[in-house]
C-alpha cells in the first residue's frame, strides 16, 4: 500500500466508525415514512390523545348545588322607611275632635309594641333621662289632648320640662335646637341617640305618633319643643299646613289653631317657630302669640328668620320666657357652611357668654353638630340645653334693667342733692354777706 493511500484510510477512519449509526437512523426514518403514508392511504388520521384507565367525568348536578347567598344568611339588613311612616296633611283633622288612635311604637306604624317597652325600660336606666310627662297639676283638657297650664306655686311647663343645667357660669355656652324632628324617621331617630342630650329637638305637630317620639326624646335626655307652623311671605305655595298661624288672620281663628297644636303632645318646655318670615312682620299677630304662651307657662323660641327685631320688641315687652337663635346653621346644606356657622356660635359664647344656634332635620346637620360637639369641652365651651341659654339671657335682662333702675335713680337722687344744696348755698351766701 502507498504512502497516499495508508493517509487517504486514516482520514476516512472516523468516518467509518459513524456509518452504522446513520444508517440505522435513516432506516428508522423509512420505517415512519412507510407507516405514515399506509395511514394517509387506508385510515381516516384520527387519533385520540392518551388517558388514564379512569377517567373523570362531571360531577351529579346535586353535588354542586350553589349554597345561598351571603345577603341571606346575614340577620342585619338595611331598609328604606315605609311609605306610610311619611308625613302627610291630608289626614289632619280641621277641628277641636281628638286625634285618630295611633301607634304606641315609638317608630310609627306597625312597629313591635314589644320593643317600645324594651326601649322604656333600657331608657329607666339611662342616667340622662328626663321624667316622663305629663306631671301632676300641670295640664287641662284640650282639643286634642292635654293643654299646658301653670300649676301650682307658679310651677310652669317652661321650667318643669326643661333640662336641669348646672354648669360654670364663668365658661361660655353654646345652645343648639334641630327642628323639623318627626318628618323623616330616620333622621329623627339618629338625632335622639346620637345628638348630646343637651340638644333640644323640635318636633312637627303634624306628624303621626308625636307623644312616642317625644316619650323617646325625653328618655334620652333631650329636652323638646313643639312647632307652631306660622305664614311665610310665599304662603299658600308654601303650605305649612291647615294649622298655620296667618299674620293677618282673626284673633280667635290663631288662638283657636294653636291651642290644636299645643294640645296635640305634652312635655314639651317651649313653642318654636316653622317659617313664618311674613308672620314675624305682624305686630298684633306676634303680640296675640306671646301673651297666650305666657298665659300657659310656655316658652317661646324663634329660630332667626323673618324680623328680628320685632320678635325682640314684643317678648322683652311680655312676660314671657323667650330666645331669638344667633344663628341658622344649614341655610346652605354644606358641610363646610355648617361648620362655619358653629365656629361663629364659639366666638359670640366668648363675646356675649352664651350663644344659640338652630337647624333642620337633615342628614348632615345632625353629622356635623355631632361631630362638632366633641372635645368641645377641651376647646373651653360647654354644651347646654337651649332653656339654659334661655334663662342666663333672661336674667341678665333682668339685672341690666335693675342696674339702669338703679343708675337711673341715683342720678335722680344725685341730681336732687345737687339742687338742694345749690339752694342751701345761696342762703348761707346771703347770710354770709349779711354777717360780713
Amino acid at each position: 500500500m502507498t504512502a497516499a493511500a495508508a493517509a487517504a484510510l486514516r482520514h476516512a477512519a472516523p468516518l467509518l466508525n459513524i456509518r452504522a449509526p446513520i444508517f440505522a437512523g435513516l432506516g428508522a426514518a423509512g420505517v415512519f415514512a412507510l407507516v405514515i403514508l399506509g395511514v394517509a392511504i387506508f385510515g381516516n388520521g384520527q387519533f385520540d390523545a392518551p388517558s388514564a384507565t379512569g377517567r373523570v367525568g362531571p360531577l351529579p348536578q346535586a353535588a354542586v348545588t350553589p349554597e345561598p347567598a351571603a345577603e341571606t344568611q346575614n340577620p342585619i339588613s338595611f331598609q328604606s322607611p315605609d311609605e306610610g311612616a311619611e308625613v302627610s296633611l291630608s289626614g289632619v283633622n280641621e277641628g277641636f275632635e281628638a286625634p285618630a288612635s295611633e301607634p304606641t311604637a315609638p317608630n310609627g306604624p306597625g312597629s313591635d309594641p314589644a320593643s317600645a317597652e324594651v326601649s322604656h325600660a333600657s331608657a329607666a336606666s339611662n342616667p340622662e333621662a328626663l321624667a316622663r310627662a305629663p306631671f301632676s297639676g300641670l295640664t287641662e283638657p284640650g282639643p286634642g289632648g292635654p293643654l299646658p297650664v301653670i300649676g301650682p306655686n307658679d310651677l310652669r311647663p317652661s321650667r318643669a320640662y326643661a333640662r336641669p343645667f348646672h354648669g360654670d357660669p364663668n365658661t361660655p355656652m353654646i345652645g343648639i335646637v334641630v327642628g323639623g324632628m318627626g318628618v323623616n324617621p330616620t333622621v329623627t331617630t339618629a338625632a335622639i341617640e346620637e345628638l348630646p342630650p343637651e340638644v333640644a329637638l323640635s318636633f312637627s305637630p303634624y306628624v303621626e305618633n308625636l307623644q312616642g317620639w317625644i316619650d323617646q326624646a325625653r328618655a334620652a335626655g333631650h329636652e323638646v319643643l313643639i312647632e307652631a307652623p306660622m305664614e311665610p311671605f310665599d304662603y299658600p305655595n308654601s303650605d305649612t299646613g291647615p294649622y298655620t298661624l296667618l299674620a293677618d288672620g282673626p284673633t280667635e281663628e290663631n288662638e283657636r289653631r294653636l291651642m290644636w297644636i299645643l294640645s296635640r303632645t305634652t312635655g314639651y318646655f317651649g313653642v318654636a317657630n316653622y317659617q313664618g318670615t311674613r308672620f314675624s312682620t305682624s305686630r298684633p299677630a306676634v303680640e296675640s302669640l306671646m301673651h297666650s304662651l305666657e298665659r300657659r307657662g310656655v316658652a317661646y323660641l324663634h329660630d332667626g328668620v323673618g324680623r328680628r327685631s320685632l320678635i325682640d320688641t314684643v317678648g322683652a315687652g311680655t312676660n314671657v320666657e323667650y330666645a331669638i337663635a344667633d344663628r341658622i346653621l344649614d341655610e346652605e346644606l354644606s358641610p363646610a357652611i355648617i361648620d362655619q356657622r358653629l365656629l361663629a356660635l364659639e366666638a359670640l359664647a366668648i363675646q356675649n357668654g352664651a350663644a344659640l344656634g338652630s337647624g333642620f332635620a337633615y342628614p348632615v346637620t345632625v353629622d356635623q353638630v355631632q361631630a362638632w360637639s366633641q372635645g368641645l369641652e377641651m376647646r373651653g365651651y360647654q354644651l347646654a340645653p337651649p332653656s339654659a341659654v334661655m334663662a342666663r339671657r333672661r336674667l341678665e335682662a333682668r339685672l341690666a334693667a335693675e342696674a339702669q333702675g338703679t343708675n337711673q335713680h341715683a342720678e335722680e337722687e344725685t341730681q336732687h342733692r345737687w339742687m338742694d344744696d345749690a339752694e342751701g348755698g345761696d342762703e348761707y351766701g346771703a347770710a354770709a354777706d349779711d354777717g360780713h
